[in-house]
């Protein structure tokens, strides 16, 4: 998978994506990631990429024209037909989840565009980008944190990035649930024993302990989960055991 950065903060994009699993992904080769500097493409001697708006407003909004000619560049190394996904990372984008998450990683090719100051010229978002996506209900300084954080969950889930696929369609969210408690050695610390059925060596009995143990952790913390999961008779009889309450 091919991921393409436009932002006005590259170092800080490398710096994290040269790190941990992704950064072992991208030297692997199994993961290509591109950070492209907006500045670059500004016809502005002093480099300039932003002005103040129109009919007035505090502080200053990038122009359209380098953000479009730092995509054209990206485009241009395509075949004619080919068009990479446009992320355009904002506070009114669509919350990102990780169902978007596995969507995007069946993308061939992202493009993610990075705001900055008081953000992004309209014109330009209306010319190349599909979708707007936010990481949540605030409000930072920039959108590499939110790109950063797309990128990183986005490529764990593609090919050969993570050992096994069941690194990741055990953990939270990505089946609907949260995950089960997990532990590891000692057996006994500070007086707190694994639960004996992780070392019973029954690998039916152990199933069924996390998928329990999912549901409980859903219910406790992520309640509005449950009402889109699709639980079974023997789920909700579990659930009502803890003081769930069908509704």
């Amino acid at each position: 998978m091919r991921i393409d950065i436009a932002t006005l903060f590259v170092e800080m994009c490398e710096m994290v994506c040269s790190e941990s699993i992704v950064g072992r992904a991208r030297r692997g080769g199994y993961l290509d990631l591109r950070f492209h500097q907006i500045r670059q493409y500004t016809t502005d001697k002093h480099n300039r990429v932003d002005d103040t708006p129109y009919g007035g407003g505090m502080g200053m909004l990038m122009q359209a024209d380098p953000i479009y000619r730092c995509y054209q560049a990206v485009t241009s190394q395509l075949p004619a037909e080919k068009k990479p996904y446009v992320i355009y990372m904002s506070p009114q984008g669509h919350t990102f989840t990780q169902q978007k998450a596995v969507e995007l990683s069946q993308k061939e090719h992202l493009f993610i565009l990075c705001g900055h100051y008081e953000g992004v010229d309209q014109r330009v978002l209306d010319e190349i980008v599909d979708e707007e996506i936010s990481i949540g209900d605030y409000v930072l300084t920039g959108g590499e944190l939110g790109a950063l954080v797309v990128t990183d969950a986005v490529a764990r889930l593609c090919e050969n990035v993570l050992a096994d696929e069941v690194c990741f369609t055990d953990e939270s969210h990505y089946s609907g649930l949260l995950e089960y408690p997990q532990y590891t050695k000692p057996a006994v610390w500070h007086g707190r024993e694994v639960p004996s059925v992780l070392l019973s060596g029954h690998h039916k009995n152990i199933a069924l302990w996390q998928h329990q143990k999912a549901l409980e952790n859903t219910w406790r913390k992520r309640p509005d989960m449950l009402r889109s999961y699709p639980l079974t008779q023997q789920d909700k009889q579990y659930l009502k055991m803890l003081g769930w309450e069908e509704k």
